[in-house]
C-alpha cells in the first residue's frame, strides 16, 4: 500500500481530531482579552501576585519585575496573529516575569503525563528567555513571587532574537501535581527595549500542535470565571461612565439603599473580591444618586455567582424616585 505525504497542515489537523478543542490549558494564551486595560505600568516587587493585585493587563497574566517599574502592554500581532503581550523595560530593572496559574479543575488530569509548552517570543535587548514549570503546595496556593508555596517541575531556557518565533518544551509533569500547575516566564535586566510573548500553550502529550485559536466570546468567558467588571468589554474599569452599571430605583426615603444585584457572566473559580466604582467619577467610593452625588457602599450579600449592594446613609436617607447606580470588579485570579 502506497504512502500518502501529510502537509503539515494535515498532520496538525489530526494532531487535533486525537486531543480534541480546548487542549490549551492556558486560557487568552493569545493574549486577545484585556478587560483591566491595554496597557499599564507594573510596579516593581515580589508581593504578587494575588486574588486582585498583579494583573496589568491582558488577562490571566500576571507580570512583576524587580528594581524599577516596566509597563504592560497588549499590542498588534502580525499575519493571523490578532496580539501579543508587551514588556517594556526600564533603566535598572534586574528581572521581569510573566506568568499564569492553572486551577486544578483544569490541570488535575496531567499529573503523572507529559506535557508540551509552546510559546512565540522576541526580545530587542536579551537573548535568553527562561521558563519554569511549578505544582502548588496545596489546592491553588502557589503564594507570591517574594514568598512562594510551590514545587518545581522543571525548567529550561529559549534562545531568542529580535524575530518573533516558536519555541517548544517538553515537560514530565510529576504524579504529586494535583495541586495546580504554574509556568512561569522570565528574563534578566531588561533594562530598555521589549520583550513580545503571545500564543501561549500548554497541552497533554509529546507532540506541539497548532495554536488553538477559541473565540473570543468563549475566551471571554473563560477569563470571566477570575475577573469580571460591569463596564462594557472596551471600557477601563474607572471610567466615567453609567453604561452597564448595577442601578435600581429606589421607591422609598431609606437610610440603606439597596443598590442592585450584579449576577456575574459566569460562576467565578470562588467568592471575588469586589471593587466598587462611582459612575460620576474616578473614586471607589461605590455609588451615585440620579444627581451625581456619591455616598459610601457596602455589600450585603456575595457568592461566586452574584452579589447585592447598598448605600449607606447614615441619617439623611436617600430620596424616593432615585437611580442608585455602581460600577464593580470581581477578581477571584489564583
Amino acid at each position: 500500500m502506497a504512502l500518502t505525504k501529510i502537509d503539515a497542515d494535515g498532520l496538525n489537523s489530526n494532531v487535533f481530531n486525537v486531543v480534541g478543542p480546548f487542549r490549551n490549558r492556558f486560557i487568552n494564551g493569545g493574549m486577545t482579552i484585556a478587560q483591566r486595560a491595554t496597557s499599564a505600568t507594573v510596579t516593581a516587587g515580589t508581593t504578587v501576585p494575588t486574588a486582585s493585585t498583579g494583573y496589568p493587563s491582558v488577562d490571566r497574566w500576571y507580570v512583576y519585575s524587580t528594581g524599577a517599574n516596566v509597563t504592560a502592554a497588549q499590542v498588534a500581532g502580525s499575519g493571523a496573529v490578532k496580539n501579543r503581550l508587551q514588556i517594556t523595560g526600564a533603566a535598572s530593572v534586574t528581572a521581569v516575569g510573566v506568568g499564569q496559574r492553572i486551577e486544578v479543575a483544569n490541570s488535575y488530569d496531567l499529573a503523572g503525563s507529559n506535557a508540551t509548552l509552546g510559546v512565540d517570543l522576541a526580545n530587542s535587548l536579551l537573548t535568553t528567555v527562561t521558563w519554569t514549570a511549578y505544582y502548588a503546595t496545596t489546592a491553588d496556593t502557589f503564594g507570591t513571587v517574594g514568598t512562594p508555596t510551590k514545587t518545581q517541575i522543571a525548567t529550561g531556557t529559549f534562545t531568542v532574537t529580535s524575530s518573533v518565533m516558536r519555541y517548544t518544551a517538553n515537560i514530565a509533569i510529576p504524579a504529586a501535581a494535583t495541586t495546580g500547575v504554574e509556568v512561569v516566564f522570565t528574563v534578566g535586566a531588561q533594562i530598555s527595549g521589549t520583550w513580545t510573548i503571545g500564543n501561549v500553550q500548554l497541552e497533554l502529550g509529546l507532540v506541539s500542535s497548532t495554536f488553538e485559536s477559541r473565540s473570543f466570546g468563549a475566551e471571554l468567558a473563560l477569563c470571566q470565571r477570575y475577573f469580571a467588571k460591569t463596564y462594557d468589554t472596551g471600557t477601563v474599569p474607572g471610567t466615567v461612565t453609567s453604561a452597564g452599571a448595577i442601578s435600581t430605583n429606589v421607591n422609598g426615603a431609606w437610610v440603606y439603599a439597596p443598590s442592585g444585584t450584579w449576577c456575574f457572566p459566569v460562576a467565578m473559580r470562588t467568592q471575588p473580591t469586589i471593587t466598587l466604582y462611582s459612575t460620576a467619577n474616578a473614586n471607589t467610593t461605590g455609588v451615585s444618586t440620579a444627581d451625581f452625588t456619591d455616598g459610601a457602599a457596602t455589600i450585603f450579600s456575595q457568592g461566586a455567582s452574584a452579589v447585592s449592594i447598598r448605600r449607606n446613609n447614615v441619617s439623611t436617607g436617600v430620596s424616593s424616585g432615585v437611580d442608585m447606580k455602581s460600577q464593580a470588579t470581581a477578581s477571584a485570579e489564583l
